[in-house]
C-alpha cells in the first residue's frame, strides 16, 4: 500500500521505529507518554511501535516515573546488550579494535602496532600487514567479549584517504598518501576476517568518523551545522550539516596554501598538510635547527616541540626556534580554517585527532586568531572553534557509530539481502521489442 506521499506504510512504519530509537537512544530512559511530542508521533503509533521493540527484546522496562495524579508511568529504554559494533580505526602509528555494546560501552579492545621505522610510508601500510591486523583483532575481540559474531550490527573502519564503492568490491580505498591506490578493502576484509556474510562492512574517512563520534556524543552536539577536524601526522575534515547525520568527508589537507611551496607527502606541491600536519610540523623543526629527540616517534617528537615552546618550569625560557615554528604553524592552520569558514560557514568548528589535542588550547588560541583575521567577517563572528572532547580514540568509536546509524535508519532491523526487483511491464515490452 502507498500513501499520498509515495512512501508505503512499511516506509511509514519504520520510520516511526527509527524516531522513537533515536529518542530513546539519545534522551531515555522515557516513558510513551513523554514519546509523544519528542518524535511527533500519537500515542497509538508509539504504543504499536513500543510493543514490537519490547517483544524483539531491543527496548526494556527501566523503572518508572511518577505522573500528574495519575499511575506511575512505566520508563523504557534502548536494551544495551541487545547488539553489539566492532569500530577499527587504521591509524597512523596503530591499528586499533574495538568491540562496544549498544550503549558505546567498550567491552574489548585490541591494538596492533604499525612498523615506524620503515623508510616508506607505503611499507608501513602494507595492505597484506592491515588487513592481518584487522582480521586478528576483530577475532581477539569478539573472543575476549564472548559475543556470538551472528549478534553483531556491523563493523565499521576508519582509513585515510577517499573511500569509493563499487558493485563488486564494496568500499575501494584511495590513500594517495600511504600508497593505497584503489585497494579494494571491503573484499579483501570479506575474504579474510571469518565473520558471518550478514555481517556488514562500514568502511569510511577517518575524519569522517570523528566527526560523527563529536556530533552525536562529543562538541558538536547540538550545532546545525559544524566542521570537525583530524589533526595527526596530516590533516583532514569533515563537514556535517545536521547533528544526527552522516557528514561528508572532505581533502581539507591537500587545499593549496603556498603556490610552489613545500613537497606533500601525496607527491603536490604547497598543500596546508605539508606545513600543518604533525609529520611537516617536526621536520620544519628540525630544518629551523631544532632538536626533536633521536629515535622518537611522532608523538613524543611533539611533546618536547611542546616543552620547548612551553617550558614547564617556572621562569625557563622558552626555545624561540620551537615558539616560531608554532606560530608559522598556527598561521597556516587559521588560513586553513578561514577557508573552511567561508565555504561552508559553519556553526562550530572541532579540533581532534591525537596532535590537535596534544597542541592543545594555548595553540588553538592564536589558530583562532589567525582563522578570524583571514576569513570574512560575518561567518567568522558567528563560528567557534573548538577543541573536540571525546580524546584521541574518537576515530574508533566514530566506526562503531557507523553500523549503529544504519540499524537505527532500517528502524532497528538488521538490513535485508538485497533482491533484484522485477522491472515494471512497460520496460519489459520494449526490452523484447528492442531486441526482435
Amino acid at each position: 500500500m502507498t500513501v499520498r506521499s509515495g512512501r508505503t506504510v512499511h516506509d511509514l512504519r519504520r520510520e516511526n521505529r527509527t524516531a522513537i530509537l533515536q529518542r530513546l537512544y539519545f534522551d531515555g530512559p522515557l516513558s510513551r507518554f513523554a514519546l509523544g511530542p519528542v518524535t511527533g508521533l500519537s500515542s497509538g503509533s508509539v504504543s504499536n511501535v513500543m510493543a514490537e521493540l519490547v517483544a524483539e527484546g531491543l527496548v526494556e522496562e527501566a523503572g518508572s516515573v511518577d505522573s500528574a495524579g495519575g499511575r506511575p508511568r512505566t520508563l523504557l529504554r534502548i536494551r544495551q546488550d541487545s547488539a553489539y559494533m566492532i569500530g577499527v580505526d587504521v591509524g597512523e602509528t596503530r591499528v586499533r579494535v574495538e568491540l562496544f555494546d549498544l550503549a558505546l560501552t567498550e567491552l574489548a579492545r585490541v591494538e596492533k602496532p604499525l612498523a615506524t621505522h620503515v623508510s616508506r610510508r607505503e611499507d608501513r601500510y602494507d595492505v597484506t600487514v592491515v588487513i592481518t591486523h584487522v582480521r586478528d583483532g576483530i577475532e581477539e575481540v569478539v573472543r575476549q567479549a564472548g559475543v556470538e559474531p551472528g549478534q553483531l550490527l556491523g563493523v565499521g573502519v576508519g582509513v585515510p584517504g577517499i573511500v569509493a564503492r563499487t558493485p563488486e568490491d564494496g568500499a575501494v580505498v584511495h590513500g594517495q598518501t600511504i600508497g593505497w591506490d584503489a585497494v579494494p578493502l571491503e573484499r579483501l576484509l570479506r575474504e579474510s576476517v571469518p565473520l558471518p556474510q550478514s555481517v556488514p562492512y562500514f568502511i569510511d574517512n577517518g575524519a569522517k568518523t570523528l566527526g560523527q563520534a563529536e556530533m552525536w556524543f562529543g562538541a558538536g552536539r547540538g550545532a546545525s551545522s559544524a566542521v570537525v577536524v583530524l589533526f595527526g601526522s596530516g590533516v583532514g575534515a569533515c563537514v556535517v550539516s545536521d547533528d544526527l547525520r552522516s557528514g561528508r568527508a572532505v581533502e581539507w589537507g591537500h587545499l593549496k596554501v603556498r603556490v610552489r611551496g613545500r613537497r606533500c607527502r601525496c607527491g603536490a606541491q604547497g598543500c596546508l598538510e605539508a606545513y600543518a600536519g604533525a609529520e611537516a610540523l617536526l621536520e620544519r623543526w628540525r630544518e629551523a635547527g631544532g632538536c626533536p629527540p633521536a629515535g622518537a616517534d611522532e608523538e613524543s617528537a611533539l611533546t618536547a616541540l611542546l616543552a620547548a615552546a612551553y617550558p614547564p618550569a617556572p621562569g625557563a625560557e622558552a626555545d624561540a626556534i620551537a615558539l616560531a615554528v608554532l606560530e608559522e604553524t598556527a598561521e597556516y592552520l587559521g588560513a586553513g580554517f578561514a577557508d573552511l569558514i567561508n565555504l561552508f560557514q559553519p556553526e562550530r568548528i572541532l579540533v581532534g585527532g591525537w596532535a590537535g589535542l596534544q597542541l592543545g588550547s594555548r595553540f588553538l588560541d592564536s589558530v583562532r586568531t589567525y582563522a578570524t583575521s583571514y576569513a570574512l567577517s560575518y561567518p567568522a563572528s558567528h563560528v567557534r572553534v573548538e577543541l573536540g572532547t571525546l580524546g584521541p580514540d574518537a576515530v574508533t568509536v566514530g566506526a562503531a557509530i557507523l553500523p549503529l546509524a544504519d540499524f537505527f535508519a532500517h528502524g532497528g532491523r538488521r538490513k535485508p539481502a538485497e533482491t533484484e526487483e522485477s522491472a515494471p511491464a512497460w520496460k519489459t515490452s520494449l526490452r523484447e521489442r528492442a531486441a526482435q
